[in-house]
This record gives structure tokens, sequence and C-alpha cells, in this order.
């Protein structure tokens, strides 16, 4: 995320106060392009029984197959190490990591988390805002330290003891009221888009700021989240502005821009076996338009029988196992996740460095900036999570039915 400062506070701190025209960033690196993202809802047909009888519908669960991929902006990607494969299994670490064993992702960070000792998911993107690098703040410190925080929290949450149920906002809640108790972190910020995947197939979203998500079903766009902004280039975010900011905000006639929580766009969604989601910072979103994040999952998809064609369109293959499990033989798993957060995250770091395809951010430069004279993409921290749902047991109620 980029930004420009004003009086040693950055612009995105100040600039829905004081009115200021914000000129936009600069480009860099991946593969793709072309179209639109916004926001929707979705819905799930019951799965019937055969039998004539009435009878009261069976639970339906859902497993969720879950990688990350990253990329630093103006480093190399490299799609054998920039990728993060979630086994639900794994202890979480549930303090804060250090500097040297965060992922190569920049600004930007990401987390995924089993909700306490069930089989939901928590998981997120945050983007630190890169103004904060001319005030002498590292945007990353922020960014990492609040996605420890959600995961810790949702990895640990025990509603067995009577504690509330932990919906998206709460756990987004959580994140930033630890980033602010803790005293190594003085300033910074950062959108956020935080979610939760229940074992019944439902999800909440979230969303606060210009990092989103697509969710895909049957080689269409679904649903898609919108990005809140104050002006162009000035997502919401979440900040913490020392004192010193506040003062010198108020010199200049404005109040501090500073959003939270509660200002979170919440959506609720009904998921599908063999739906995808892919969950970006504004570095893929930037570059590629929702339809080119399609194209990229169809081809993968189709090609290797996750998704099929028929004659009356595609199918989801019954069982996802083959698809979405790694093979223990190898040093370096390969799931259909983690091969679709890596497409997607190096079409992002092309995308980004291509000087002669406008990308939805040149797009909106040449809307709002026709003087800019802005071409190709922009040059950004790129991190992606994407999820395959699955139904369990769906193969054994495909086969009751023959």
């Amino acid at each position: 995320m980029l930004s420009k400062t004003h009086n040693g506070i950055p612009f995105r701190l100040i600039i829905a106060c004081f009115q200021h025209q914000l000129k936009p960033p600069f480009p860099l690196a991946p593969l793709l392009r072309q179209r639109n993202h916004l926001r929707a809802f979705s819905s799930q047909p019951i799965l019937r029984s055969q039998e004539p009888q009435a009878q009261a519908e069976p639970t339906r669960r859902f497993t969720y197959h879950v990688a990350a991929s990253f990329s630093a902006k103006y480093k190399k990607f490299d799609p054998t190490a920039h990728v993060f494969h979630f086994n639900p299994y794994n202890r979480i670490q549930t303090q804060k990591r250090p500097k040297s064993k965060r992922p190569a992702s920049g600004q930007d960070a990401f987390f995924i988390s089993r909700v306490g000792d069930t089989n939901a998911v928590a998981f997120g993107i945050a983007d630190g805002v890169g103004g904060w690098e001319d005030s002498g703040v590292d945007p990353a410190d922020f960014s990492h330290s609040f996605c420890d925080y959600m995961a810790a929290a949702a990895y640990e949450h025990k509603p067995d003891t009577g504690e509330l149920p932990l919906t998206a906002r709460s756990l987004m809640q959580r994140g930033y009221d630890d980033v602010c108790r803790d005293g190594s972190i003085h300033a910074g910020g950062s959108t956020a888009s935080v979610a939760i995947a229940s074992e019944d197939g439902k999800l909440e979203v979230a969303n606060l700021g210009d990092s989103g998500f697509v969710h895909m079903r049957l080689n269409a766009v679904h649903s898609y989240s919108e990005p809140q902004t104050h002006a162009f280039n000035t997502p919401y975010q979440l900040s913490i502005v020392p004192a010193s900011m506040l003062a010198r905000a108020a010199a200049f006639g404005g109040a501090q821009l500073c959003d939270y929580p509660k200002d979170a766009d919440v959506t609720q969604h009904t998921l599908k076996h063999g739906d995808l989601l892919v969950f970006a910072s504004d570095g893929v979103w930037d570059n590629l338009f929702n339809q080119d994040v399609l194209r990229i999952a169809s081809r993968l998809m189709v090609g290797l029988g996750a998704w099929k064609a028929s004659d009356g369109g595609i199918l989801v293959a019954d069982n996802l196992k083959p698809y979405t499990q790694a093979d223990g033989s190898t040093q370096r798993p390969s799931t259909l996740q983690s091969a679709l957060a890596v497409e997607i995250a190096g079409a992002a770091k092309l995308a980004s460095t291509n000087q002669r395809l406008d990308g939805p951010f040149a797009k909106e430069v040449q809307k709002y900036y026709p003087q800019e004279n802005w071409h190709g993409g922009k040059v950004d921290d790129i991190c992606v999570i994407v999820v395959v749902v699955s139904e369990d047991g769906k193969l054994e109620a495909i086969k009751s039915k023959l």
C-alpha cells in the first residue's frame, strides 16, 4: 500500500479531513489482466435425500483447504518459497512472532488458524499503510502483529467456557485491541479483510479498506467485496496515531482519519462444495480484475479435474481430496489450493511491472487524474489466500442416490 505525506503526517491519515487531492504511486512485477470488483451474497440448496419418507436433513459438514502466497515489492517472486501450506493440526504460535520469523510479504500480512477445537477456520489479510515510513515507522510491525494476534485469538477460542461466539468483526476487534496494547507498536495502520468459515458451510467476512475477496462458483464470480475508501487511494484503515501527530493534524483544522472494526462491512455467505475463495491485498486487486482471477482459477480447476466441463456446464468433482491433500512423499507439498495461490500471486506480480497493459489501478488514475498519463500496473506488496471448499461425505451422498 502506498501513500504520501503532508507535514510529516501520512496523507492516508489526513486526506479526508483536509480534502487534498492525492496523487498516485509507482509500479513493479507478474502475469494477467481485465475486469471489476464489488460485493454480493450467495445461497445454497440443501442436498435432498431420495427417501420417500420425510425425515430431518443431516447436518452438512464442510472442510476448508487453505494456502497462501506472497511477494514483497521490489523483490523477486519465488513460487517454491513464497507459499504457505495451512495444516489445521499444526499448533499456532500464540505469541507475536519476531521479525525474523515473518513471511517475506513486506508490509502485507496474513493469518490462517483453526478456531479452537472445531473444524472452523479463521483467516485474513492486512495491508500495512506505507505512508508511515516517512514518519520513521515500519508499517509491517502493525500489520504482522495484528495478524499474529488474530491467529492467536482464533486458535485459543473456547466457546465451551462461555465465551461469546467468535465473529469476523469481533476477531478483528480482538486483534486491533491487542495491537493497541502492544507497547512496542507506537504508530502504524493497515486495512483488514477477515473471515470465519464454519463447519456448516457458513462464511462471515468483515472487510475494512481496499483488501478484499472474490467468491467463485462453477466457473463464475459468485460474489465479491467492495473496497471502502475515503478518497482515491485512501482506504479505510485501522490506525495507531501518536498524540503528536494528532496535535499536528488539529493545527491544520482537521480531525484524525482513523477507522475502527465497527466500520467494517460485514457480509454473510453460504458455501457449496467446490467453491473457491480468494482473499488478497490491493497488490492483487490493483493489478488484476476479477475476471483475470477467474480465468486463472478456471484454467487450473478444469485442467486438474476439480471442475469438469459437461453438456450442462461446469460440474465439481465429487471427491476433491486427491487435489487438496499433499503427497506426503514430497518435501515441498503441492496442492490445488497452493497452486492457485501461487498462480494468482505470480500473475499479479507480472501485471504490476507491465507498462503496456492498464490494470484496475491505472483505470482509476485515468478516471480521477487524467493529466497524470498513468499506464501499466502498480508495484506493491502482494498477498493472496486461497480456500477450496469441500463438503464432507459428498461422495458417499452421491453414491447413496445411485
